[in-house]
């Protein structure tokens, strides 16, 4: 199979970039795979292509920009040319941009593929019935809600085009069913990206770092976290330093930068900035606790199976799809209300001052990544895939595979 993936690639900011990598990372090391193209956006640096393993080729073709009106056209053309025999869509509602028109214009990509009769699946990571408008930093008029809600859907039913619509949350796939009363949606949990030896739970000397992953300023809040942290200093002698992770959000450019200058008082408080990814296992390496400071949620949390890969216990707030992502998947961890200063310090405590109970979360998240790894979730979008081919009456018939064999075999 020549599979397409039309995803952001590191060394990319646009949203999503670490998922489409581990995906490429999983499924050139599928037999099935023969080569990879990889549909990503323009950067400046080259692709991080650099793996260990040997696996598939992997073609690069830069067709697209984050708010960029031609998105639709360029990758459409590439797909043209590159006649894969079958197209993965690595997306959420604002992957092409976070302007309105370039970012509905790149949704009506999965339409564009089932009108060129090719294979496709496009990954949802979130819906617009589960978006937060307000909090996502999209808009706070509730007209333009109502409007984004109505294009929302229009677009939604441009994706439903796709042979198969997976999505990460079985609460997902009911609402897509139920809404536009389809029988193409298929639930794809999001996967663990690395499944390493069983960690050391042990922590590294120094303070305790608390750590928020992320890009931060619509729906990822960090001073509610800093904040928390600041209230257990003045309860116990806990040496705590806070460590916050990655960029701002698109949507909210400045953010951190303007954080990092209301808390330059508070001591241990550090801003890594962008983190590459072979930085990643180090930052959760070094962590007694990930954080996840959340007003809102906007489908599966990437970062909670990165801290699960890592034994890392978490501290989350019990909102709907994390809570249903957790309790589904077998995660555990120590739950404060959302925004709320001193739920989220008292959440803090309880594990950092328990090493047994931080240790205990740990383990139990390890177990839960390592049930769902990434090459099993690779395998679940190619089984998707035969299923299509085979309904399309693309699979050679025994007769042609007896063939390829026999030509094989005398070359």
């Amino acid at each position: 199979m020549k599979l397409a993936i039309v995803t952001a690639y590191p060394p990319s900011k646009v949203t999503l970039t670490e998922y489409g990598y581990h995906l490429v990372k999983h499924f050139r090391l599928q037999e099935e795979v023969s080569e990879i193209v990889l549909l990503t956006d323009h950067t400046e640096a080259p692709k991080d292509l650099s793996f260990e393993e040997e696996g598939c080729p992997i073609t690069v073709k830069e067709c697209w920009n984050f708010n960029d009106l031609k998105n639709m056209y360029r990758v459409a053309k590439a797909i043209r040319k590159e006649k894969p025999d079958a197209v993965l869509f690595n997306l959420q509602f604002l992957k092409f941009g976070d302007k309105k028109v370039p970012a509905a214009l790149g949704l009506l990509l999965p339409f564009v593929c089932k009108m060129m009769r090719i294979p496709t699946i496009s990954l949802l990571h979130n819906i617009l019935e589960q978006v937060d408008l307000e909090n996502a930093g999209i808009t706070q008029n509730g007209f333009l809600q109502k409007i984004y809600n109505f294009i929302g859907t229009t677009l939604t039913r441009f994706v439903l085009a796709s042979d198969v619509l997976a999505v990460t949350i079985s609460k997902y796939k009911t609402i897509l069913e139920n809404k536009y009363k389809v029988n193409n949606v298929a639930l794809v949990p999001h996967g663990a990206f690395e499944t390493p030896p069983a960690p050391d739970y042990d922590l590294p000397k120094g303070p305790m770092q608390v750590m928020a992953f992320g890009k931060f300023g619509t729906y990822k809040k960090v001073e509610p976290m800093i904040e928390a942290v600041e209230l257990l200093r003045t309860k116990s002698d806990l040496d705590i330093e806070i460590v916050i992770a990655g960029t701002d959000s698109p949507n909210t450019p400045g953010y951190l930068e303007n954080v990092q200058q209301t808390y330059s008082h508070v001591k241990n408080l550090r801003f890594t900035g962008y983190v590459a990814e072979e930085d990643v296992p180090h930052i959760f390496g070094d962590s007694a606790v990930v954080v996840f400071p959340y007003t809102s949620t906007t489908g599966s949390s990437g970062v909670l199976h990165q801290a699960g890969s890592y034994g890392k216990a978490v501290v989350l707030p019990d909102l709907g799809d994390l809570g249903i992502l957790v309790r589904e998947e077998g995660y555990r961890g120590e739950f404060f209300e959302p925004e709320n200063v001193e739920s989220l310090s008292k959440a803090l405590e309880s594990i950092l001052t328990n090493e047994t109970y931080r240790t205990h979360l740990g383990k139990a998240n390890y177990k839960a990544a390592c049930s769902l790894p990434m090459s099993k979730i690779t395998e679940m979008y190619l089984d998707h895939f035969k299923v299509i081919q085979a309904k399309k009456g693309l699979l050679p018939t025994p007769a042609q595979e007896l063939q390829e064999i026999n030509e094989t075999s005398i070359a």
